[in-house]
């Protein structure tokens, strides 16, 4: 069983290895970065998602199933109308939107305010951005440490990329590429994630305990519930 692991904004791939050592046996795991993350090149503002796709296309393959993480949930779905679909996408911690829709505590307006201060000073702001983020975890000040410790404090992507990403949470969503897809797909999503409400929750599967960065706070049963979930929408795919 193959599972790809994508981060989400501000955060790259190194997100996941906390996860690593509790991987079931059969699943074979990759952790791709999004196109500016680490050393893997941009793209232009104009070239929009079907770029996106053709830079992804190798680390998206069709006989995986996705697992997107807050933006790279989003950005998942909205590949599905840009190439093959996977056997299946498991949303984790995201909804079918980041704002304005029902169960989105970021407000359109917020996020607006949020990208003019990015402008102004944007390691500021993505640094308050990932406090707010972990603001649901039992120990949010021990879920920062270890995000330090595994993503350093430098900023993991140029700010065009991070600029473009904040574009992105305000006008993506997951509904429509996955109803014309028809691709299998499921949502995860802690049940003390600042970014949701109990509105969002009732549509989910939740995660006990857990907030917006389940990978940090609980990688073991992260990773039994991510295997399972991923089996799941097999078994659905195969009764089809």
């Amino acid at each position: 069983m193959k599972l790809v692991l994508l981060s989400g904004w501000g955060i790259d791939a190194r997100i996941w290895q906390p996860l690593a050592r509790h991987w079931p046996a059969e699943v074979e795991v990759t952790t791709p970065d999004w196109p500016g993350y680490r050393a893997s090149p941009g793209l232009e503002r104009a070239d929009g998602l079907e770029a996106l796709a053709e830079a992804m296309r190798e680390a998206l393959p069709a006989d995986a199933v996705w697992v997107g993480w807050s933006l790279g949930a989003l950005l998942a779905a909205a590949l599905l109308d840009h190439l093959p679909p996977p056997r299946g996408l498991i949303r984790l911690g995201m909804a079918e939107r980041f704002t304005g829709a029902p169960g989105c505590r970021v407000s359109a307006a917020e996020l607006r305010a949020f990208r003019r201060a990015f402008r102004r000073d944007p390691e500021a702001l993505r640094q308050r951005f990932l406090v707010r983020q972990l603001g649901g975890e039992t120990h949010p000040d021990s879920a920062h440490q270890a995000l330090t410790r595994l993503i350093g404090t430098r900023p993991p992507a140029d700010t065009a990329t991070l600029d473009g990403g904040l574009a992105q949470l305000a006008t993506l969503e997951a509904a429509g590429p996955l109803a014309r897809s028809g691709c299998p797909s499921a949502t995860l999503i802690g049940e003390h994630d600042p970014l949701f409400d109990a509105a969002v929750l009732a549509d989910a599967s939740p995660l006990p305990g857990t907030g917006h960065c389940p990978q940090l706070t609980a990688p073991e049963r992260l990773a039994r519930t991510l295997a399972a979930t991923a089996r799941a929408l097999l078994a659905t795919e195969d009764s089809a």
